[in-house]
């Protein structure tokens, strides 16, 4: 799935972007399949609602933003849901968690939604287990620590079929200890998928080896 972006301005942003130097905002820029990509994106430069047009859960831009050659509006809301459940996963900033499941049935809603599954119940078990949350998978979700709902929501992703992982400061609640453990996790679950990651965040990192890195 190759993802580009044409001249694309955010209407709310639209003066202060246009005044500052952008990799992203007013350009051409295409995302090529299987790519690592990294995103520095200062506050107040549009990082979540970038990640929200790439998903296409807001539309308040001028440009194009194409999918396979395709503007996200030429897609019908049946072609747009599949796209959500098997080619495009994501990790919200704000994680969106449903507070009153617990946290394995927060995982469970992605593993499911599939008729066959892609992986079985012992893969939240495993997960859970590596990002150090396996005590927390009966907790109701409005009980666990920001860092913990972190920890679920990359496993939540995880669960899905995608051919590109979205990400929206997905480690910013994370020690380092912690942050590295889930970075690998991702890192290795994108290369089994030959699949891609578009990660927006605040500074540099060192977690993965990005194929390239744009300033917002």
């Amino acid at each position: 799935m190759q993802i580009t972006l044409s001249a694309v301005v955010p209407v709310p942003l639209r003066d202060k972007v246009m005044q500052q130097a952008s990799d992203i905002w007013n350009r051409n820029v295409t995302f090529s399949p299987g790519q690592f990509v990294k995103i520095k994106a200062p506050s107040g430069t549009g990082k979540t609602t970038l990640v929200h047009y790439l998903y296409y859960i807001r539309y308040d831009y001028t440009g194009t933003i194409q999918v396979n050659g395709q503007p996200w509006a030429s897609y019908s809301r049946g072609q747009l849901a599949a796209m959500r459940q098997t080619q495009i996963s994501v990790i919200f900033q704000d994680l969106r968690l449903f507070d009153q499941l617990t946290a394995r049935e927060n995982v469970e809603l992605k593993r499911v939604m599939q008729s066959q599954p892609m992986y079985g119940p012992e893969k939240v078990e495993e997960f859970a287990a590596r990002l150090g949350v396996s005590h927390v998978l009966q907790q109701s979700a409005a009980t666990l620590s920001y860092g913990e709902k972190q920890r679920i929501a990359i496993i939540r992703a995880l669960m899905q079929p995608f051919q590109w992982l979205m990400m929206d400061e997905p480690f910013s609640h994370l020690d380092d200890a912690n942050a590295e453990k889930a970075a690998q996790l991702i890192a290795e679950e994108c290369h089994r998928r030959r699949a891609g990651f578009i990660l927006t965040d605040l500074d540099h990192d060192n977690r993965f080896d990005y194929n390239v890195s744009y300033l917002l």
